[in-house]
């Protein structure tokens, strides 16, 4: 049973990066998007992946470069123990330069933090079950 107070209707969002500043825009940025809210932050993958298997959120937002195990080992971990949470890998890479662990690790997508936005939050959502 999630713990979280989030609405039954609303998508529990976990955003994970080390920088605060990211943090900080990304949850403005679910904060602006309709029917999703953050329910945690984590600032490394170990701290997501305890996050994940304790809350279950819907939605996960990684950064990709952090110390200590990578966004992208992370989404392996997380997508492998929680097949229905939906991970997208978020960095300032363009897509063309992700390496191949990025392109196979589980997440359902990768956004540059420069294209992400409220509108970006609910496509992913939307085509999530087509990926």
């Amino acid at each position: 049973m999630r713990d979280w107070g989030v609405p039954g209707d609303q998508v529990a969002v976990l955003i994970v990066d080390d920088q605060a500043p990211f943090r900080r825009a990304a949850r403005a940025v679910v904060g602006l998007t309709p029917g999703f809210e953050v329910v945690e932050e984590a600032k490394s993958g170990e701290e997501a992946i305890e996050l994940v298997d304790r809350l279950t959120p819907g939605l996960v937002l990684m950064d990709i470069n952090m110390p200590g195990i990578s966004g992208i080992e992370a989404a392996r971990h997380i997508t492998a123990e929680h097949p229905g949470v939906v991970v997208v890998l978020l960095s300032t890479y363009q897509a063309d330069d992700l390496s191949a662990d990025a392109l196979d690790c589980g997440a359902t997508a990768y956004v540059n933090k420069e294209e992400f936005g409220p509108a970006v939050v609910q496509d992913l959502w939307a085509g999530r079950a087509q990926t």
